[in-house]
């Protein structure tokens, strides 16, 4: 402001701060405090302030062993029926806010952060997803545990397991003769799953370790990190057939093949492109694609009229599959296109069963 005064000496206040965008206000305070150094400086404390001492005694009392795991409402009242008055409950916050303590004031263990994992497959077998649910038993209080491992690009069912028990041992056993049907070979495959006592059991750590399979876990309490099998556990218990209760363990047995006999071959599933997960698995969705593009060329022929938008064309098929993908990109790397993937609806009680076509 002085500097531009001083550059055009007819140039008035007004004009300076209208130019400047700075209120009058401000330069007059400005200058008051200049002539005035009294102005400037600190406000004295509130006559009804606590002086220092008085501030940390609070403080001490506060943290004190005794009184360290107590909210300050709880602290007032103990102190009030002991006939004793430090402060008020606000004067307490206040204090505590100061020193940066207003939370858990003990020395208490804090939980690591998890990040999310982040998974891609851009073809079959690259990463697999497995879990395990509950189907209700007979009985009140009895259950059947199915595991399932999905692979998550086709949505294959690639192994299942119908057991009477939850059981590392039992999850080893179909992890393992899942990935030899398979020809899973060291290096080639992730395995996801959630944070279950099973899945995060060293026996399977070591089945992995010695396959040669990439494990990784959801974070504790995030349902979506699991997708691909909680969507197909909601596929297999919304069936019109699912019942309420299994009559006995060779009946969820005999539902279970049926279910995933059906859903590999014959459901349409509309995160693939309505095609099954046994053509996407085993390769034959571009061919049936090409077909269903020549049927649609053909009704587009017979019937220009009802096609507004040009010729139709089938759902497109993913040409890859994320858990997780990642929500930031710098710009100046490329962006890869990626098409949108609809989760939709998506074989050992120790009666194993693997998918092998």
């Amino acid at each position: 402001m002085t500097a531009a005064q001083n550059e055009n000496p007819g140039l008035d206040l007004r004009s300076a701060c209208r130019a400047l965008g700075v209120s009058r206000a401000t330069i007059y305070g400005r200058r008051a405090r200049l002539a005035r150094p009294e102005l400037s400086s600190p406000p004295k404390p509130h006559p009804r302030a606590l002086n220092p001492d008085q501030h940390m005694e609070v403080l001490n009392t506060l943290n004190s062993n005794r009184f360290c795991d107590q909210a300050p409402r709880q602290v007032y009242a103990s102190l009030l029926d002991e006939g004793s008055y430090l402060c008020s409950v606000s004067t307490m916050y206040r204090v505590l806010g100061a020193h940066q303590l207003v939370r858990e004031r003990r020395d208490q263990l804090r939980h690591p952060g998890y990040s999310p994992p982040q998974l891609l497959a851009t073809g079959p077998n690259q990463v697999w997803s497995w879990d395990i649910t509950k189907l209700l038993g007979p009985l009140k209080w009895s259950y059947f545990y199915l595991y399932v491992v999905l692979d998550i690009f086709s949505r294959y069912v690639v192994g299942w397991m119908l057991a009477e028990r939850e059981s590392s041992a039992l999850a080893s056993q179909l992890i393992e003769r899942t990935a030899i049907i398979h020809n899973i070979q060291p290096g080639q495959l992730t395995l996801h799953a959630d944070r279950g006592s099973s899945m995060r059991s060293t026996l399977v750590a070591q089945l992995l370790g010695e396959l040669g399979v990439t494990k990784t876990h959801s974070r504790p309490h995030v349902s979506n990190d699991n997708p691909f099998s909680e969507s197909q556990f909601k596929t297999l218990k919304y069936r019109p057939e699912f019942p309420e209760r299994f009559g006995c363990f060779q009946d969820a047995h005999q539902f279970c093949r049926t279910f995933f006999d059906w859903y590999n071959c014959e459901h349409h599933h509309s995160g693939i492109g309505l095609h099954t997960p046994e053509d996407v698995h085993y390769g034959r969705a571009h061919r049936i694609n090409q077909a269903r593009r020549a049927v649609l060329l053909n009704a587009f022929a017979a019937h220009r009229e009802r096609f507004v938008n040009g010729i139709p064309k089938p759902p497109a098929l993913p040409e890859a599959v994320w858990i997780n993908p990642p929500k930031l990109i710098p710009a100046s790397e490329p962006v890869l296109q990626v098409p949108f993937i609809n989760l939709g609806h998506t074989p050992f009680s120790t009666q194993v069963c693997v998918s092998n076509h």
